[in-house]
């Protein structure tokens, strides 16, 4: 665990979207790290897929979960 300096103005957008997204601060920022990581190492991929991927790995049918 460390300290990341994070420009203030990106700070206010993490902390909004964290909101929207009912997560913490700290929980959003450290999706979307996630996400861009996986997006440098995969440019071919839409975030969609990403997404996907993810959540094959993670053993989740979105369809199970939004009961469809």
């Amino acid at each position: 665990m460390g300290i990341v300096k994070i420009d203030d103005e990106l700070h206010d957008e993490i902390r909004k979207a964290s909101s929207v997204m009912v997560r913490s601060i700290n929980a959003q920022a450290e999706f979307w790290i996630k996400i861009g990581m996986l997006a440098e190492a995969n440019p071919n991929m839409s975030f969609a897929e990403i997404m996907g991927e993810q959540m094959k790995l993670a053993d989740i049918d979105i369809r199970k979960a939004v009961g469809g």
